[in-house]
């Protein structure tokens, strides 16, 4: 596997990293710019994430008082995180916590410049739209470039879930909005590999008569630290007897939420309940946990193990005694012709296990590297059918599927993703 060679740089330049729900390595959340970071400074690349202070998935508030932000610099990336209202309580309340963040980062990154120095560049991250615009208005302060990073296509996700027409004022608004920023950035990356095909579809791109220059859209996923991971699996092991038993485990880790469809997983359950050597083991927390819990008591599901909510540093460990991974969504909740960036699907291709996603996506990397199957339909027939499909198969074809997992791993290795990143932080830096 190639592996890139990391030059220092002189001088040394400022990244700063907008990410509204970036959080540090030890909490549950988003660390891609944390990973990001670290590597970028063996670069000779400083970064400093900007971040809200409520962390969105563990319901916690980093600031107690009225300070406008603090500093933590514990990891050695300096994180920002700016003071943010709850946003857990209803749609009005994230939208507040979104709209806060946005204001406040325009005045504390005025406040932190004159305290720590400018950037050189930025880079502005999604989901919502205001954190790239807040990039873009930041970086024409300082006259220095703004590098957009799409996670998700919004407000196209907004609209596939119903709770917005595309047609109507506040759609049109916001797909008015998101043009600007792709028209405005310096360079565009996005996590799918099939995001351009967007573009194309709204003719936003040169080649369609639009304003948008392909030429600076690029293609950086989601990954795994695979020296990490490999590490943890050995390090942060848990006492749980399921893991160890001389059994066939079916493993789904994270959200247990509407989106991820879980229930579909404990119908397939039902259907290979006299397979007595296979269990269904399922970690993560979410808002249909206990629903999920009473059905499999009343359904008397005692193949399946709901073990709820654990620590992130021990997902490695658990996926290492996996046989294998279920990537399990809803087919009609969200647009999966573009590919996927979960950070979940790089894990499991490094735990080196084969893997099942019940939703068919377009630029597939299951496929690409032969490492797992993919549902046709999603029901929980065909679902049950794979897991015996993958139990059953030869020892050999087995064990190839598994290298394969591996292999397509340190594809995705974030060294790599880096050196990617790094190409275009030089390219609009030295325009």
């Amino acid at each position: 596997m190639y592996r890139p060679r990391i030059n220092k740089i002189s001088p040394t330049k400022n990244i700063w990293y907008f990410h509204h729900y970036a959080t540090l390595p030890k909490l549950n959340g988003h660390i891609r710019p944390f990973n990001f970071g670290r590597i970028l400074k063996e670069y000779g690349m400083e970064t400093t994430i900007f971040a809200a202070s409520y962390l969105h998935f563990s319901d916690i508030n980093l600031i107690k008082d009225k300070s406008k932000y603090i500093r933590n610099v514990e990891y050695g990336v300096p994180f920002v995180f700016i003071n943010t209202p709850p946003s857990t309580r209803g749609t009005l309340a994230r939208v507040m916590n979104m709209a806060v963040f946005y204001f406040r980062l325009l005045d504390v990154s005025e406040k932190y410049a004159k305290e720590h120095g400018s950037p050189d560049v930025i880079i502005a991250s999604s989901p919502h739209p205001l954190a790239m615009i807040a990039g873009i208005r930041v970086a024409r302060k300082f006259n220095i470039p703004c590098i957009c990073e799409v996670r998700d296509l919004w407000p196209e996700a907004i609209f596939s879930f119903g709770k917005l027409k595309e047609n109507n004022f506040l759609g049109k608004i916001l797909i008015a909005g998101e043009h600007w920023i792709y028209k405005n950035a310096n360079a565009l990356i996005f996590t799918k590999e099939g995001d351009t095909d967007y573009l194309r579809e709204r003719k936003w791109d040169i080649g369609n008569g639009g304003d948008v220059d392909l030429k600076k859209c690029h293609y950086i996923n989601n990954g795994v630290d695979l020296e990490l991971f490999q590490r943890a699996a050995l390090e942060n092991t848990i006492d749980d007897p399921d893991l160890l038993a001389d059994k066939f485990n079916v493993v789904y880790t994270g959200a247990i939420r509407p989106v991820n469809n879980v229930g579909n997983i404990l119908d397939a359950a039902a259907l290979l309940k006299e397979h007595t050597d296979i269990q269904f083991l399922i970690y993560g927390d979410g808002n249909q946990l206990e629903i999920l819990k009473k059905r499999v008591e009343t359904e008397g599901l005692t193949n399946v193990k709901m073990k709820g909510y654990v620590n992130k540093q021990c997902i490695p460990y658990i996926l290492s005694k996996s046989s294998v991974n279920i990537l399990n969504y809803s087919q009609f909740q969200y647009n999966w012709t573009r590919g996927n960036s979960s950070n979940k699907l790089f894990e499991y291709m490094a735990s080196g296990k084969p893997i099942i996603s019940t939703v068919k996506m377009g630029y597939c990397i299951l496929e690409r590297y032969n490492c797992g199957l993919s549902l046709e339909t999603s029901t929980p027939e065909e679902l049950a059918r794979m897991i015996l499909k993958i139990r059953d198969m030869p020892s050999e074809q087995y064990q190839e599927m598994a290298r394969n997992a591996k292999v397509g791993a340190a594809n995705f290795d974030y060294k790599l993703l880096v050196a990617k990143l790094r190409g275009v932080i030089e390219t609009v830096h030295n325009k």
